[in-house]
C-alpha cells in the first residue's frame, strides 16, 4: 500500500476507537490520503483551507479542550510555514498535537524546490519539546501510529506518501525512543532514516562480500535520538556514516554528530549538500544530488577507510 493509504487506515482505526481523535488538513486531504475519512467521520475531520498557521492554532485550541488533533500538509507547509505556531501555540503551550509533513525532501519530485523541505528536520529539531519521527515502511508506520497517538505532546512525522520497499517483518516491535539495529557489523556504522533504508541494507550486503562489515541502524526517531544505541555502535565499529533525505545541516547527521561529539570517532555524511531542490523525478534528483545507491556505496567505503 501507499504510505498515505496506511496512514489514513490507521487514523480511521484511531478515530473509531476515540472520538477525541480529530484530523485537520489545509485543503490537501486528497494529497494526504485522508479525503474519504470526511465521509466516515464528518464530525472529526476539519478542512482549514490554505491557511496552515490557522490550522496549527486551531489544533492547539482543540488540544487544550482534550482533543487529540493530527494536522497534515506538505512537509514545508507543516514545518517552516508554521514554525512559530509549532513553537508557541503547540510546544510552549504543552499541547498534544501531531504534525504530519508529507513528501519530505526529494520525494516532492515535480512540485519542485518550493515544496522540497530539505530543512524541515532542522527547523523543528531546534524547537524544544518536539519529537521527530520518520517511518521507513508500512509495517513500521502501522506499529507507530497508535504509539504516537497515545504519546502526550507534539510530534512531527515526516511521511513519504508513496509505496516503500519492505524493511521490517511481521514480528517487528516498535519502540518510539529506541533505534532499530537492522544488521550488525564491525567495520562501519551506517545510521539511516527514511526512504534510503532499503538501499543502505543492500549496500551493506554488497560490501560484506568485499570484507567490509557494516552495522546498519535505522534512526526512525531523530529527536530525541537514541544516544545509547548510536554511541555503543560507533564505539564497536570506530567509524560512522549518516544517510538521509535531508540537508546534511540540521538533520540526522547533525543529531548523530552531537551524540558522538566527545567520542573522537569520524562521522561522514551523505545527504542533500546544503542546497535547495529542483523539479524532477526521484531517480533524476538522486543523481543530481549525489544520493544514488552507488553514491551510498562509495561513501560507505570511504567512511570505513577513514578510521
Amino acid at each position: 500500500m501507499e504510505m498515505r493509504a496506511v496512514y489514513a487506515e490507521c487514523l480511521a482505526e484511531l478515530m473509531t476507537q476515540d472520538r477525541h481523535v480529530v484530523v485537520l488538513d489545509a485543503d490537501l486531504a486528497k494529497a494526504s490520503g485522508t479525503r474519504k475519512l470526511y465521509e466516515r467521520f464528518p464530525d472529526q475531520m476539519f478542512d482549514c483551507g490554505v491557511a496552515e498557521s490557522n490550522m496549527a492554532s486551531i489544533a492547539a485550541g482543540l488540544s487544550s479542550y482534550g482533543f487529540k488533533p493530527w494536522i497534515e500538509s506538505f512537509s514545508p507547509f507543516a514545518t517552516r510555514r508554521i514554525c512559530d505556531q509549532i513553537a508557541i501555540s503547540i510546544s510552549y503551550a504543552k499541547q498534544n498535537v501531531k504534525i504530519v509533513g508529507t513528501d519530505p525532501g526529494i520525494s516532492a519530485e515535480l512540485n519542485g524546490g518550493t515544496h522540497m523541505s530539505m530543512e524541515d528536520i532542522g527547523v523543528v529539531r531546534s524547537i524544544p519539546g518536539v519529537v521527530i519521527f520518520e517511518p521507513v515502511d508500512e509495517t513500521q508506520l502501522r506499529a507507530a501510529m497508535p504509539v504516537l497517538n497515545s504519546y502526550y505532546g507534539p510530534v512531527y512525522m515526516r511521511l513519504f506518501r508513496k509505496v516503500t520497499p519492505d524493511v521490517f517483518g511481521p514480528d517487528y516491535r516498535f519502540d518510539l525512543f529506541r533505534a532499530d539495529t537492522l544488521r550488525t557489523g564491525t567495520d562501519l556504522t551506517i545510521c539511516v532514516s527514511g526512504m534510503f533504508t532499503r538501499d543502505v541494507l543492500d549496500v551493506a550486503d554488497e560490501l560484506a562480500a568485499e570484507g567490509v562489515n557494516c552495522e546498519v541502524i535505522n534512526v526512525h526517531t531523530i529527536k530525541p535520538i537514541d544516544r545509547e544505541t548510536v554511541i555503543a555502535s560507533a564505539r564497536r565499529t570506530g567509524a560512522v556514516l549518516t544517510v538521509e533525505n535531508h540537508n546534511v545541516v540540521g538533520g540526522l547527521h547533525s543529531a548523530v554528530c552531537e551524540a558522538l561529539a566527545l567520542e573522537r570517532i569520524p562521522v561522514s555524511a551523505l545527504g542533500v549538500p546544503d542546497r535547495f531542490g529542483e523539479v524532477g523525478k526521484i531517480p533524476y534528483l538522486r543523481q543530481a544530488l549525489g544520493l544514488t545507491k552507488e553514491d551510498i556505496r562509495a561513501a560507505a567505503r570511504k567512511a570505513a577507510a577513514a578510521k
